[in-house]
């Protein structure tokens, strides 16, 4: 009973806390964050699995997100593809761009590896507000609700019944890849690259193939958010929201599939708790980022998994 509870406690909280939410009633706003929540954590997953678990850096997640949501958007609103079709092609394309710049990229290490990445990112949002005529520029552009088998997902409830199913899936997914032995390969080379290639592992495969799960994961919650929101800017793909996303994994904790989880829900929120500090609002943040950082160094999860098992020792 201990060794289940150890390996799959944690997700069967999850499934509980996922499935009981709707039965506490709650309304649109809620519904809404609760959303937007569960998209973030799928991408702070997969960018915590190249970040945390195999030690490369990526300041420009937000690029394969932005291209989701922007090849998505276009194909759907330009071209009058299905939704799905779209969502598809635009996970293929990402994947396969991802690909082609993993090797060159991911032989860089450390603040190179950092400021290539951060140049995707740069690159993408320069694209995405000159190409006024496919994307409308920093105007925006409108994009179709998702429709499922020729049922539009318009209403709150019908899209936290997916969010949630992906926000289960992609834990589930990560936490089996994590104790496998191709995510033991990726914290050796977190570790030490050079001692893993002495150990036989194939570190450039390896890490081509967690860059590239890691964008088609981004880039499709890309076009979820891009179909849930119904509008969509050069934003998605600025720094800004790079610098959300590494955000999430830190706070919540590096090397951490259920941290992802909690920094996602974090920084999604405390945005919304701190308006009542109107213009104060963003020095109040990085007043609580900071704190948490210097108590709770390793991430939130990790800190909290430490102090409980030095208690019990």
């Amino acid at each position: 009973m201990k060794p289940f509870l150890a390996r799959h406690g944690g997700l069967a909280v999850l499934a509980l806390l996922l499935v009981a939410f709707p039965l506490l009633g709650p309304d649109s706003f809620a519904y809404d964050v609760a959303i937007r929540i569960g998209l973030n954590a799928v991408v702070v997953i997969g960018l915590n699995l190249l970040f945390g678990y195999a030690g490369q850096v990526s300041l420009g997640h937000a690029a394969f997100f932005g291209m989701g949501a922007y090849a998505s958007a276009i194909l759907t609103t330009h071209f009058d593809w299905p939704p799905l079709a779209a969502l598809a092609a635009a996970a293929a394309a990402t994947g396969l761009l991802a690909y082609v710049i993993a090797r060159p990229i991911l032989r860089l290490s450390g603040h190179h590896l950092a400021m290539a990445t951060l140049s995707l990112g740069l690159i993408a949002t320069i694209v995405f507000n000159n190409e006024t005529r496919w994307t409308g520029g920093s105007d925006g552009m409108s994009v179709p609700p998702l429709s499922l088998f020729d049922h539009a997902l318009a209403d709150e409830s019908g899209w936290y019944v997916l969010v949630a199913v992906l926000v289960f899936l992609a834990t589930w997914a990560a936490s089996n890849l994590v104790d496998s032995p191709a995510g033991r390969a990726l914290q050796a080379i977190r570790g030490s690259e050079v001692a893993a290639r002495v150990a036989g592992i194939d570190t450039a495969r390896f890490k081509t193939r967690v860059f590239v799960l890691s964008a088609v994961l981004a880039s499709l919650m890309g076009s979820l958010t891009a179909h849930y929101a119904g509008f969509l800017t050069p934003a998605a793909a600025g720094l800004t929201k790079s610098v959300e996303f590494v955000m999430m994994v830190v706070l919540g904790g590096t090397a951490s599939v259920f941290g992802s989880l909690v920094g996602a829900g974090l920084i999604t929120l405390l945005p919304q708790f701190l308006q009542a500090f109107e213009s104060w609002e963003t020095l109040v943040l990085g007043l609580i980022l900071t704190a948490a950082m210097i108590f709770l160094r390793a991430g939130i999860v990790p800190s909290l998994r430490a102090a409980f098992a030095g208690r019990r020792g």
